[in-house]
């Protein structure tokens, strides 16, 4: 079979995210039988040590969908519902009538009405969304902080309610997935790092993926530069720091090709079934961090390519890194792919923030990727 992708445009494109001020971007990209691998820019600024298609990377919010696949093969076993209240399994940690409300769906697909975690856990964050009211100090005074996930989870059950249990539009909250990660240790008795890489990351063959247990990135990896929005000027690495703060809800430790495998199995129905995955891919709106509305099911996200249909999959962002992985709904066509700066926006008088040219460049690779 013939390629559907012309390489040199895609490693002209990727190359123009990084001149656009990025310092690296890596990708693999995939139609049907061929694969194109790429990457520009550097993983070390100080040193200028290149950035290459097989570093390992911390992908964020991209974990969810990899505890939503643990917890769905526990309902397949018979251990959970998803229309159960989570109170039923952790009325310590979600009391009273809110327990009784919220069931273990509305924690996978962010319909909880539960506050994130974030701005009550950095204090320097405390005034988000208003960024402008908003320092970078909390990410240097807690890059070694070892956090309880109760704590955390109080945190986030104790704060303002952002809706109403099964309210439409969602709100994204990583307290959410701290809360399936303590599910799975109750009714599995196993850490849940544990029984995600026993259900879902060993048996898919990922080899270079892992949730951490320290604050290191083992293995050949880039520097991951914040910025938030220039108040760090010039951007910091914060490649080695303890994601505690988030554990199984976005701590995933991953490549591009393996990320790329993960998608394609599991939308194969190689990971979950058939039924399960039906029950992922429904979807509604969640208003995400950015305060934009996004198609979100179970862990999994769905975009939709003007004139190139459907692609399901998951975005997400650390502490200077980022990655994105989709792929189109007959699963003849993938994308993943891995940025080392994050937050590169200013902001405008508003606290919104202003458009950049990576922004533009970004979109115009994953619209090349996916639809050329």
């Amino acid at each position: 079979m013939t390629t559907t992708f012309d390489p040199a445009k895609l490693q002209i494109a990727m190359e123009t995210i990084h001149h656009a001020g990025l310092p690296g971007v890596f990708a693999e990209v995939r139609a049907c039988d061929e694969t194109w691998r790429g990457a520009a820019g550097v993983a070390d600024l100080a040193t200028g040590r290149p950035v290459t298609p097989d570093l390992r990377h911390r992908v964020g919010s991209i974990t969810k969908t990899f505890t939503a696949a643990a917890v769905l093969r526990l309902v397949e076993d018979g251990l959970l519902s998803l229309d159960t209240p989570i109170g039923h399994h952790l009325p310590h940690l979600v009391p009273g009538d809110r327990g009784a409300a919220i069931t273990i769906r509305m924690l996978i697909d962010h319909t909880s009405g539960l506050a994130d975690v974030l701005p009550h856990a950095y204090p320097s964050l405390a005034a988000f969304p208003d960024l402008t009211k908003t320092t970078p100090a909390s990410l240097d005074d807690h890059r070694f902080t070892r956090f309880v996930p109760a704590d955390l989870i109080e945190l986030g059950v104790s704060a303002p309610a952002t809706g109403v249990p099964g309210g439409r539009p969602g709100v994204y909250s990583n307290t959410n997935y701290l809360l399936l990660c303590e599910l799975v240790t109750a009714v599995t008795g196993l850490d849940a790092r544990e029984y995600i890489a026993a259900a879902v990351i060993e048996p898919a063959g990922l080899r270079d993926t892992e949730l951490p247990t320290g604050p290191e990135l083992d293995g050949p990896h880039s520097l991951h530069y914040e910025s938030w929005f220039g108040m760090i000027d010039p951007p910091r690495d914060y490649s080695v720091y303890d994601m505690s703060w988030v554990g199984p809800a976005a701590s995933l430790i991953s490549t591009v090709a393996d990320l790329n495998r993960f998608y394609r199995l599991l939308l194969a129905g190689e990971i979950i079934g058939a039924s399960s995955l039906e029950q992922m891919r429904r979807t509604g709106p969640v208003v995400s961090f950015e305060g934009k509305i996004i198609e979100y099911g179970l862990g999994l996200q769905k975009m939709t390519v003007p004139g190139h249909g459907e692609f399901w999959g998951h975005e997400g962002s650390v502490w200077g890194g980022g990655a994105l992985s989709w792929i189109s709904a007959d699963g003849t066509r993938q994308l993943s792919l891995a940025v080392n700066m994050q937050r590169w926006n200013s902001l405008d008088a508003t606290g919104k923030p202003l458009p950049h040219p990576i922004d533009h460049a970004l979109g115009a690779f994953v619209e090349l990727a996916l639809s050329s």
